[in-house]
């Protein structure tokens, strides 16, 4: 059986940076997408028109998509560009008012006449971008619409498949839409979720090529929880936020690890998650896991394992990313995980129940086990609205990672404490999200138009008053 929509374990997880998936991510691999197809224009090539449309130019001045788009457009891509260039790339652009296009030719860019900020959604997903090439005459030579449809997946308008991994062409032996399918297939065929996925991993590349690569995601995670919890100051974007994972790890570092309680087990976890995502605010070098304004929770949990667990091995991270994969399908392929699309419940949510399934498999759950692991994490996340202030993945981002990091952890205690067996489904409570995501107003979606955005400034007009 043929299955377009596959998507593989390198889908779900991508080292890119901050500080957002969808508004950094996604329209840096656009940009960059559309100067390498349309190469062969850019020597007739005078000016270029930017359209930052719905949620992307709602919050996108906020999330760096001016920034990422720019960088783009030179030729640079979120896994390798150093994070730190990308602002000065950005000023020098600004300052001298051009741009190398593609690393190709050197055009005028003006960001006040160039850039424009359409807050209009566009029909198909409220994050777009449209780019044109533009001649000596003012003609259009080319324009492209793309779609950035979260986790730093991209769709070109009238795009049906294209978001899905480019190996999407191939059989693998375990396609699967829905829970219930895959639970199925793990009873028939006497596998573990984990199993399961990597066998469909291995149509594409051996098994030592996916440990490479599983342990490259996984000292992206390490170094960026590492630099978290060492760096002090204050984040950009103008709310003045103070870093507080460093003063936290700190704090805890005084104390012996191998004798400590519940409560001390949580500041840990709470830190992980801190860490991460007072990283990804600050632009820095991050896994989308499976996006940015949740990237702090799977690498939390994964580090909480390490941490804490005996025996904790290579092979239980390649373990618990597989499951995680698996759960991350469902979400991506059944529902969501763009805020701007279902709000927060798409990305802390989604990234919660991926962090429970993982951590309930390498605890050794049955399948439906960690099938209610993830269920519980979904369940207790349902309704999140993407409200940051200021348009910054910071506040209530950060803290919203750490309760999250902490709720997995729960989930999967609650079901490896049970059966298994459970009144709702996963696939029950991924529709059940995807259906409140589409009842929610517009303005709790990343457009920083409502809840604790606009509830923030008034609290801050009122004490200056």
């Amino acid at each position: 059986m043929n299955n377009p929509k596959y998507l593989s374990m390198f889908d779900m997880f991508k080292i890119g940076i901050g500080p957002s998936s969808s508004h950094t991510v996604g329209p840096m691999v656009a940009s960059a997408r559309f100067v390498k197809e349309y190469v062969s224009l850019i020597d007739k090539t005078e000016s270029i028109r930017i359209v930052l449309h719905g949620s992307l130019a709602a919050t996108g001045k906020g999330h760096g998509t001016d920034k990422a788009v720019i960088s783009g457009l030179l030729g640079l891509n979120p896994e390798t560009v150093d994070p730190n260039e990308i602002e000065l790339i950005f000023n020098k652009a600004l300052e001298e008012k051009h741009i190398g296009l593609g690393g190709v030719k050197n055009i005028p860019f003006n960001y006040e006449t160039d850039m424009f900020f359409d807050k209009i959604p566009l029909d198909f997903h409220p994050n777009a971008l449209t780019l044109s090439l533009i001649d000596k005459d003012g003609n259009c030579l080319k324009t492209k619409t793309y779609f950035s449809v979260g986790g730093g997946f991209i769709q070109e308008q009238g795009e049906c498949d294209r978001i899905y991994s480019n190996k999407a062409t191939k059989l693998v032996p375990y396609p699967f839409k829905s829970a219930n399918e895959l639970l199925q297939m793990c009873n028939e065929h006497e596998l573990t979720i984990s199993e399961l996925i990597l066998k469909n991993e291995m149509t594409f590349l051996t098994y030592d090529q996916i440990m490479e690569k599983t342990l490259k995601i996984w000292d992206t995670m390490k170094e960026c929880i590492e630099i978290g919890c060492r760096t002090d100051g204050t984040l950009p974007g103008g709310l003045n936020v103070q870093r507080r994972a460093s003063e936290l790890f700190r704090k805890l570092s005084k104390h012996d690890k191998s004798n400590i309680g519940f409560l001390e087990t949580c500041d840990w976890i709470n830190l992980y998650a801190m860490a991460v995502n007072e990283q990804n605010a600050a632009g820095g070098r991050v896994v989308t896991a499976p996006t940015n304004g949740a990237a702090g929770i799977i690498p939390a949990v994964l580090k909480y394992s390490e941490q804490f667990l005996p025996q904790f091995s290579d092979e239980m991270v390649l373990q618990f990313l597989l499951t995680a994969t698996a759960i991350g399908i469902l979400f991506k392929t059944n529902a969501s995980i763009s805020g701007a699309e279902v709000g927060c419940q798409g990305e802390v949510g989604s990234a919660s129940s991926m962090a429970a399934a993982g951590l309930a498999s390498i605890m050794n759950g049955t399948p439906l086990q960690i099938e209610n692991a993830a269920e519980i994490a979904i369940e207790h996340s349902l309704g999140l609205t993407c409200d940051p202030i200021g348009g910054l993945v910071q506040i209530p981002c950060i803290e919203r990672n750490a309760i999250a990091s902490v709720k997995s952890v729960n989930a999967a205690r609650l079901a490896l404490n049970g059966t298994g067996s459970h009144q709702i489904s996963l696939d029950s409570a991924i529709e059940t999200m995807r259906e409140t995501g589409k009842d929610m107003q517009k303005k709790y979606k990343e457009t920083s138009e409502g809840g604790l955005a606009v509830h923030y400034k008034r609290t801050v007009n009122f004490i200056n008053c």
